[in-house]
């Protein structure tokens, strides 16, 4: 019995990755500007922002079996294009066909309650632009980030898609390619997460670095204050306090 008309036929990925790079190479005379997603290791993202992320997708159980599809296209380098702008992810993904599929993805903004809640929540616990982009904060406040529907992930109602392709599954490969292909530029350049939320990352930073500085200046001050009381009692009464507290411990 021969299925040649059920499936399609196979292609090895070697052969899958060099379709997809003459894609590119094609792609980008026309248009310079193109950004692909290329994997270059085995694991498909390595960040902090990278793999939460993708775990934040995984961990709905709306996604979580329909996303997987888009693993193989993603390494497979099928995303030929992929650029991420306020509440928008616009992707070209290379599927069956000879022509790439268009996928427009939307993104809730982030709610600005939550967004001044958290950084509330952040205040004194980070202390420069570089920990943040790094990961390198405490565990609380990155379960804190993590938070499903409450923290600065998108939960699945806050994203909607599209696709130029003919599957009529709710969640095409090309989408979950291109989703996944998200974690892949937050690894190169995790400032495009706030942009995508549509939040500004200098007004989180600025109010937990403030917010630190006028604490340390407030000790400061209180250093200041309790070192001239102390020299007032020392002209007061004509005698050296540190002297008297050595001669006390003698």
């Amino acid at each position: 019995m021969s299925f040649d008309g059920d499936f399609p036929e196979y292609v090895p990925v070697a052969q899958k990755r060099e379709i997809a790079k003459r894609k590119i190479e094609k792609l980008r005379e026309k248009d310079p500007n193109i950004s692909p997603v290329i994997i270059t290791g085995r694991k498909l993202a390595s960040t902090w922002w990278g793999n939460s992320w993708n775990k934040n997708l995984e961990s709905y159980s709306d996604y979580s079996s329909r996303i997987q599809r888009g693993r193989s296209y993603v390494r497979n380098c099928a995303v030929l294009d992929l650029k991420i702008t306020p509440g928008k992810i616009i992707a070209l993904v290379q599927g069956s066909e000879t022509k790439p599929y268009k996928v427009n993805i939307n993104i809730s903004h982030l709610n600005k309650d939550v967004w001044e809640y958290i950084t509330k929540e952040c205040i004194g616990k980070i202390d420069s632009l570089q920990e943040l982009l790094e990961g390198k904060f405490p565990k609380a406040l990155s379960e804190f980030f993590t938070v499903r529907g409450k923290g600065l992930f998108p939960s699945p109602k806050e994203i909607n898609f599209n696709c130029s392709c003919p599957d009529s599954a709710d969640m095409c490969k090309h989408v979950a390619a291109a989703l996944y292909g998200v974690g892949v530029r937050l690894d190169e350049d995790p400032t495009l997460f706030f942009v995508l939320r549509n939040v500004d990352i200098a007004e989180l930073i600025s109010e937990t670095i403030n917010k630190k500085s006028q604490t340390m200046l407030e000790k400061s001050k209180k250093r200041s204050r309790r070192v001239m009381a102390e020299t007032d009692i020392s002209d007061m009464f004509g005698i050296d306090l540190e002297d008297e507290i050595k001669k006390d411990i003698k």
